[in-house]
């Protein structure tokens, strides 16, 4: 798939905590591969995401967002964010531009800065902006602080500007054939896909109850049965009382998580899936580095 104008590459999402990164993927690739939700830190290892263009093809690598690093867990999350920003050809710094800028915004930019990688700046959640002018001082305002190659303002919720983003993108990538098949869409193992599936419906439907203190394995995936795929998920705390909240009365919350995940799994594998999810406690997970490399959170 090249004719020596083709570009392919690899690109880096990068920026803090709730700026969109995993939004943006799942709307660029047209899959839900990356869980997404209003908490920080919902991505904790670097995701794959294949977009594939008759003009090239782009390999996003969707990061952890950008943060202080308490538990080995997130400094595991930080060393996946510098590993990205070494292998990649082009950075892509999301800020969500409906806030005004902080001490992690300055941070992230200055990461972009040192790691001398070409970068495009995102202004994400447009749509939250009632006054478009407001941007303009803040792209003046990255623009004396970088040579940004693009500056592109997008709502990653809404698709707004996302295929001239992808436009954009493209440019800055070097001549070179694909990288994956076109009707590829992720590095990602299906195993990894549900997993991640269940613990976004966690996030979702547990509110502020089970803010970080879970996560979640696949422990068996059988496709064997060309009619369904049987597949069980351990779900991980830190106390019986966080898996009290997570089953909920009468096994009601699991329940509801279970249901919305599989319905979401059934669309991308085409077929049944039987999802049969029970929840461990085990203490201090976050510390655990036999418990992180089993969650695939490796060093």
């Amino acid at each position: 798939m090249s004719n020596g104008t083709f570009r392919s590459g690899y690109v880096g999402l990068i920026g803090r905590p709730n700026a969109g990164k995993s939004t943006l993927l799942n709307k660029l690739v047209g899959e839900k591969i990356a869980a997404v939700s209003n908490k920080p830190q919902t991505t904790r290892h670097k995701i794959q995401g294949v977009v594939t263009l008759p003009e090239g093809q782009i390999v996003f690598v969707d990061t952890p967002g950008i943060h202080k690093p308490g538990y080995l867990l997130n400094r595991r999350m930080m060393a996946a964010v510098h590993d990205a920003i070494l292998s990649v050809d082009l950075l892509v710094l999301m800020r969500d531009a409906s806030v005004s800028t902080g001490n992690g915004d300055r941070f992230v930019l200055d990461l972009v800065k040192e790691s001398g990688k070409p970068a495009v700046l995102v202004l994400n959640k447009i749509d939250k902006v009632r006054d478009k002018a407001t941007l303009l001082p803040l792209i003046d305002s990255y623009s004396k602080e970088h040579e940004f190659a693009e500056i592109v303002p997008v709502s990653a919720l809404k698709g707004d500007a996302v295929d001239n983003l992808l436009r954009q993108i493209v440019k800055h990538l070097p001549v070179g054939e694909a990288i994956f098949e076109e009707d590829e869409l992720t590095d990602q193992p299906m195993r990894t896909l549900i997993a991640e599936m269940v613990r976004e419906q966690i996030l979702q439907t547990t509110g502020e109850e089970i803010p970080y203190v879970t996560a979640v394995v696949t422990e068996k995936y059988d496709e064997s049965d060309p009619s369904f795929v049987e597949i069980f998920c351990a779900i991980y705390v830190e106390r019986s009382s966080q898996k009290g909240i997570i089953i909920g009365k009468g096994g009601s919350k699991l329940k509801q998580i279970g249901t919305a995940a599989r319905l979401g799994f059934e669309n991308i594998v085409g077929r049944k899936v039987r999802l049969n999810l029970f929840v461990k406690v085990v203490a201090d997970w976050r510390n655990s580095g036999r418990e992180l490399d089993e969650m695939g959170v490796h060093e």
